[in-house]
């Protein structure tokens, strides 16, 4: 469902991390097509703007960062056919988003700003749409551009090559950092990422291309020597300080529903209806990660089929055996339930949905504005814990520590990867648990001490000296997919560059098709486009994806 929002105004902080999201009195976002260029207003526009590109990568079910994450297995992904599961028609409304609002905006606005010296709004426009390009060709490989948003003169356009979108890509980051390196005229009435602070964008655009040079890595000689140069500036996301987020969702349900998309999801008046990964809480439970309560909030103490009886209403597989191919692996043990009320599904799960909108675990306070597990065990509804105030993570500081630990590991440097992988854990850490005052029902005694973090951190350093070379990404992997919670397109990029973990749960369905390399072109797209024509299947591989092809990669599918 397509989310609308007021403008909300940017005044006050909760903490350092948190803007308010009162909303004011002002129209819905305005349809700019409807209005004369001189008639159009600036700040209006950038507002669209910035709603339009989150909307495309968090606003609904079908955004980029959850289905990233879904096939990243960061969350759960319904559906045992992996052809199947995305059909052309999931995408229409991000390529409508991405193409038809934001972008079309960006082009309405940009000569308006150019003339009124507004330079923050131009360095802002360049760097969401870079982050969109990237994006579109990370998902869909080849995508218009060149001929793209000519209006009457092509509504045909071909696509372009990936590599092409990519180089377009850095060179609209090019561009924003030299905007905001100028002196406006004046800022933004909203900036819902950072305020207006050229500096911090700067930073951010410069980060946006550390992920395209790792991202081009397997195919371009020259992509880590530009990664490197980047580091060695120093003017890239290295503190928590200046992580790109968004900041502006608010605890308003109607009117507009300002919430952050993933509580909506979860708060309801008939209780939960998104369910959460087994493999991820899995992997946080039997770790002791110090991030569980924060990520995920239970409803109950116990589960069916682990410490109370198997029951068939609520949870039909605890009465079933493990699939054949999950038989003495790690997921025999997970593939229905959990211990200790941790109520999710695995990978590829398509059972229907029973009353258990009160039984299964909710996405907690981190960072979707839910509640802190303070092992209360209450059902929770509409407004509960922080009411929906939460961020959408696009580059954090800790991402990037997890990027320089995968360069570190293509060299062999094992210790520098191991230090960046701890280091991008604690700001994880230290930024996660910064969320549980927004619950401010929350029994924060449940919180983890210095010492339960501290001895997870070791753990962690341990498990990685341990190992060998194969063992070691995948303790990278499986700590980064950890970072990732509430964005998977990182993660869903990793697994493809990588083909790590090679410990996730693989379908629950022995022959589910080949892994997802690339997703359909949207149906839209296709019908209205005589140049363009859908792809053969969801193996085709995006330019910089230059592995061994599927099914055989990533191996654990």
């Amino acid at each position: 469902m397509k989310r609308f929002f007021k403008i909300l105004s940017l005044s006050g902080f909760v903490g350092v991390l948190f803007l308010t999201c009162e909303t004011t009195d002002l129209d819905l976002r305005v349809n700019p097509n409807t209005l004369s260029p001189e008639q159009a207003d600036v700040n209006a526009l950038l507002n669209n703007i910035q709603l339009e590109f989150i909307d495309m990568i968090d606003g609904t079910g079908s955004g980029f960062a959850r289905v990233g994450a879904e096939l990243a297995r960061i969350d759960y992904m319904f559906g045992r056919n992996y052809t199947n599961n995305y059909g052309p028609s999931t995408f229409d409304g991000n390529w409508r988003r991405a193409y038809a609002e934001m972008m079309t905006d960006i082009r309405i606005m940009l000569p308006l700003a150019e003339e009124g010296g507004l330079t923050t709004h131009i360095g802002i426009a360049k760097t969401l749409e870079a982050f969109t390009l990237v994006t579109l060709v990370d998902f869909f490989g080849d995508v218009p551009y060149s001929e793209a948003l000519q209006g009457s003169g092509n509504f045909n356009p071909n696509v372009d090559a990936g590599a092409d979108v990519y180089a377009a890509a850095v060179g609209l980051l090019n561009e924003a950092i030299a905007a905001f390196n100028e002196t406006p005229a004046s800022g933004p009435q909203n900036d819902f990422y950072y305020g207006g602070n050229r500096t911090k964008w700067i930073k951010a655009a410069n980060t946006i291309k550390l992920k395209i040079y790792l991202q081009s890595r397997l195919v371009d000689n020259s992509a880590i020597a530009n990664f490197n140069s980047i580091i060695s500036s120093g003017n890239y996301i290295a503190s928590s300080d200046d992580d790109f987020q968004f900041n502006g969702w608010g605890t308003n349900e109607v009117q507009p529903d300002t919430r952050h998309p993933r509580y909506s999801s979860s708060y309801t008046t008939t209780g939960g209806i998104d369910y959460m990964s087994n493999w991820l809480m899995n992997y946080m439970r039997v770790n002791n990660d110090p991030r569980i309560r924060y990520y995920y909030y239970r409803q109950v103490s116990a589960t069916p089929g682990a410490e109370i009886a198997p029951n068939e209403e609520s949870l039909q597989c605890s009465l079933q055996d493990a699939p054949v191919h999950y038989v003495d692996t790690p997921f025999e043990d997970i593939f229905c339930f959990l211990p200790n009320g941790y109520w999710g599904r695995i990978h590829g799960n398509n059972e229907g949905i029973p009353p258990d909108g009160f039984l299964r675990t909710l996405t907690g306070v981190y960072p979707a504005g839910g509640a802190f597990d303070d092992n209360r065990f209450e059902g929770l509804g509409q407004g509960a814990g922080a009411g929906g105030i939460g961020i959408t993570p696009l580059i954090l500081a800790s991402t990037v520590d997890f990027y320089r630990a995968e360069v570190a590991m293509l060299s062999s440097d094992f210790t520098t990867a191991r230090n960046f992988v701890l280091s991008g854990l604690q700001k994880s850490v230290a930024k996660v648990s910064s969320f549980g005052a927004l619950d401010t029902t929350a029994d924060l005694s449940f919180a983890p001490s210095t010492t339960v973090i501290t001895n997870h951190a070791n753990a962690i350093a341990a498990k990685f000296n341990a190992a060998d070379p194969t063992g070691k990404w995948n303790v990278l992997a499986e700590e980064f997919f950890t970072n990732l919670y509430g964005n998977g397109i990182d993660g869903y990029n990793f697994y493809r560059r990588t083909g790590y973990p090679t410990t996730v749960a693989p379908n629950i369905e022995p022959n589910p098709g080949a892994f997802i390399r690339s997703l359909f072109y949207p149906a839209n797209f296709v019908n209205n486009n005589s140049n363009v024509q859908q792809k053969a299947s969801v193996t085709q591989q995006v330019f910089w994806d230059n592995n061994p092809p599927s099914p055989g990669f990533p191996i654990a599918n």
